[in-house]
């Protein structure tokens, strides 16, 4: 039988600024603080540069934009979970295919044993057209994933 008191060390909430990922961290914030004082809550955000590609007139500026408009979002979700009482805290904004950053190479890097992640954050146009980043992390990440709804 499963043992239903695991206790998670390394949790990871990726976010995209939507409802279900604020969800997502809402929950990974409360988990956090019953694991105790060990346990560590890394909140990540991936800038798609795939998205930059199509874009006749791409300039570094828009790219940095974006950051700098990330990085507001992420300073204000790390306060939230201080606020909230979780001791151990950080956030990382990465680059590339958030599929691969989020199931594969954040884990690794951090150490995870927990995903936590939104119900989705596409829209149904581009869930059908490329897949949800939920369903590819779910299908191929090597660690438990607690998939979260947004109510």
């Amino acid at each position: 039988m499963a043992d239903v008191n695991v206790n998670y060390k390394n949790i990871l909430v990726p976010v995209d600024g939507s409802k279900e990922a604020e969800a997502a961290l809402g929950k990974a914030i409360q988990v956090a603080i019953r694991n105790g004082e060990d346990a560590n809550l890394h909140i990540l955000h991936v800038i798609d540069t795939r998205a930059f590609q199509n874009v006749t007139d791409f300039k570094t500026t828009m790219v940095e934009q974006v950051a700098e408009t990330a990085k507001k979002t992420l300073d204000a979700y790390l306060q939230q979970a201080k606020d909230a009482g979780v001791q151990n805290v950080d956030y990382t904004i990465e680059y590339g295919s958030p599929k691969d950053i989020i199931a594969h190479q954040a884990p690794e890097k951090l150490n995870a044993d927990l995903i936590m992640i939104g119900a989705t954050g596409l829209n149904a146009i581009e869930r059908l057209l490329i897949g949800s980043v939920t369903e590819y992390v779910t299908r191929t990440a090597n660690v438990d994933i607690l998939i979260v709804r947004a109510k």
